[in-house]
């Protein structure tokens, strides 16, 4: 089973979403359904369709975030060896070369990816460009809008 990156922080959101779809989400569910039976005919009643779709929704994300848990590799920041180099977990400020702005992004797992955030994804070509480097290193990324180039200003573990 291949093994997928995933911050500590990534895989505490997880937990907490299974915990809450366990213990809250389903809960309510299974009282709406038990509910809308007591409102009788079953063929013609939305309540019931509806807390159906909805509890087949929530029984889907629970497996799926079990499985991620199940395949993750935690892998904590705080304990990487070289923090000369770019690699999973760290936190990377770049200046553009073309403008001079900067932007910061932390490398995480597929799931924890937000770019308004600045978490971008490890399988990402930002991210791909800049595993390895070092800081005051240029990197050509090739993206969507074109290639751009990137000088490492820093590089962080937290």
């Amino acid at each position: 089973m291949k093994r997928t990156p995933m911050t500590l922080r990534g895989a505490e959101q997880l937990r907490e979403e299974l915990k809450r779809l366990k213990f809250e989400d389903r809960p309510r569910v299974i009282k709406a359904i038990a509910e809308a039976r007591g409102h009788g005919d079953l063929s013609e009643n939305a309540e019931y369709h509806a807390a159906r779709e909805q509890q087949g929704f929530i029984e889907g994300r629970i497996k799926e975030i079990e499985a991620k848990l199940s395949a993750c590799e935690i892998i904590d920041p705080a304990k990487i060896t070289d923090p000369s180099r770019v690699v999973f977990g760290a936190t990377v400020e770049l200046e553009a070369e073309e403008d001079g702005k900067r932007v910061t992004y932390a490398i995480v797992g597929e799931d924890e990816a937000d770019i308004r955030a600045g978490r971008i994804s490890i399988t990402s070509p930002i991210a791909r460009a800049l595993v390895g480097k070092s800081e005051g290193d240029v990197v050509l990324v090739t993206a969507p809008g074109g290639n751009r180039s990137f000088e490492i200003v820093s590089i962080r573990y937290v």
